[in-house]
């Protein structure tokens, strides 16, 4: 992945946690990212160009009226007032390149110096019946500081453990060998098989938050 820095702009090293959204359902993530820039008056700092996302354009995202400034596929922001930067992604991945993207990207986030990762996504609204529909708890957690899945920190706030970890899943399994070096032929997968609900668990350094919420509609 290269990038191109905006006239007078750089990394800075106060913005050491970056925030990034994952593809998914309603573009809920992409969306989030959006407010988070325009609502943390981020500056744009870099265009990143990857050969494995599609390519697009569009005009001034952010602005109240079009100006002519061209919003790409990947670009770069930064607000060091709050310590963080964002990476907003407007177009798909190539089928087929997800696992170079994923390398791709965690190479460059790593040569710039950023420590701290949070992905934003979305689920099905279904999601939460095959949790716990009589419960009143918003928010859900898990996470790979321990081996089943509990994380202290979490626990003190009142979140509850989602009962979904299993952190010796064969493709997290996979990943994990193959980020490390250690990948082995009795290691290798057949990435074009179908997903099943368990390939879907985590077992590289991680804390996910679930949090359920529906629209509320107002009558006028």
């Amino acid at each position: 992945m290269e990038f191109a820095l905006v006239d007078g702009e750089s990394f800075s090293t106060d913005c050491s946690t970056i925030v990034l959204p994952g593809l998914s359902i309603g573009n809920v993530s992409q969306l989030a990212v959006d407010l988070l820039i325009s609502s943390l008056r981020a500056k744009r700092v870099a265009y990143l160009d990857e050969p494995s996302v599609l390519p697009c354009v569009g005009n001034d995202a952010y602005g109240p009226l079009p100006e002519g400034i061209l919003s790409l596929p990947l670009e770069a922001y930064e607000s060091p007032s709050h310590a963080v930067a964002l990476i907003q992604q407007r177009s798909p991945i190539i089928k087929g390149m997800m696992v170079e993207y994923a390398k791709n990207l965690a190479h460059f986030i790593s040569t710039i110096g950023k420590k701290h990762i949070v992905i934003l996504s979305s689920l099905d609204s279904g999601k939460r019946k095959q949790i716990d529909a009589a419960s009143f708890m918003q928010i859900y957690y898990i996470s790979s500081v321990s081996d089943d899945g509990t994380d202290m920190d979490c626990e003190r706030l009142g979140w509850k453990r989602l009962e979904e970890y299993r952190p010796s899943e064969r493709r997290w399994k996979y990943l994990n060998h193959l980020a490390d070096g250690s990948l082995g032929p009795e290691d290798m997968l057949n990435l074009d098989e179908d997903l099943v609900d368990d390939d879907y668990y985590a077992g590289l350094p991680f804390a996910s938050l679930f949090t359920f919420c529906k629209a509320r509609m107002e009558k006028t």
